[in-house]
């Protein structure tokens, strides 16, 4: 029996490698600390269905490898992706101190609205701290990113992370900002009702700000 769900959002998780994306996921996808977690090797996958402001969202998560030498690879997977989890780990200052270099490949090759979270992993480990909550919290100000601290091993806050991001692309939706019908949005409809109650919207005047504009970019957000 096929899922049935509102909407598809593309997430990306990216970051250094050993910041613990991969036990993230395992985290977000089965509830569950993956003990003997080794680097990833080019890309992992995972899909989980949740419910955001009533919606039925699915979530397709790209993990990817952090290593230099899987850049070229895991780049390709950027295109169309809706939302991303930028990840450090608080015990290392070298990961917290890369992180522009995947913030620009981000917002270079992926969805031009994409929403991404910048997420501080290992705050269970409190005494090999190396990076304060109060300074990723600035670098996330500075660069408009919305901010947790989490602990994959745990759980503290890995699901928020997703929902939070989840929940910023689902008001872009509703507001008209986004349009799953756009290519390269890395949303897609679901259920064929929300796509004809979407359409039911337009055409009883309620047009979303993304069809107005001729060249076909959303809430005057193109980029040049």
């Amino acid at each position: 029996m096929s899922e049935s769900y509102d909407y598809l959002f593309k997430f990306l998780i990216i970051g250094r490698a050993g910041s613990g994306k991969s036990c993230l996921l395992h985290q977000f996808i089965d509830s569950k600390f993956k003990e003997d977690s080794s680097h990833t090797i080019g890309v992992e996958f995972g899909s989980r269905i949740v419910n955001v402001g009533g919606k039925s969202i699915k979530l397709q998560i790209w993990d990817t490898a952090g290593q230099e030498r899987f850049r070229s690879v895991t780049r390709s997977y950027y295109r169309g992706a809706a939302g991303a989890l930028l990840v450090y780990d608080t015990t290392s200052r070298d990961s917290f101190n890369v992180l522009w270099n995947w913030l620009n490949d981000a917002r270079t090759l992926a969805s031009q609205n994409i929403c991404i979270l910048l997420v501080g992993n290992k705050k269970d480990l409190e005494e090999e701290r190396e990076v304060t909550f109060l300074e990723a919290s600035n670098f996330a100000q500075e660069n408009e990113l919305i901010f947790l601290e989490t602990s994959a091993k745990t759980g503290e806050n890995v699901e928020e992370a997703f929902l939070k991001c989840s929940k910023t692309i689902l008001a872009k939706i509703e507001t008209g900002e986004l349009d799953p019908e756009r290519i390269g949005s890395g949303i897609q409809y679901g259920d064929a009702s929300t796509r004809n109650a979407a359409g039911g919207a337009a055409a009883g005047g309620q047009t979303p700000r993304s069809r107005l504009r001729p060249d076909g970019c959303p809430g005057g957000s193109c980029r040049s």
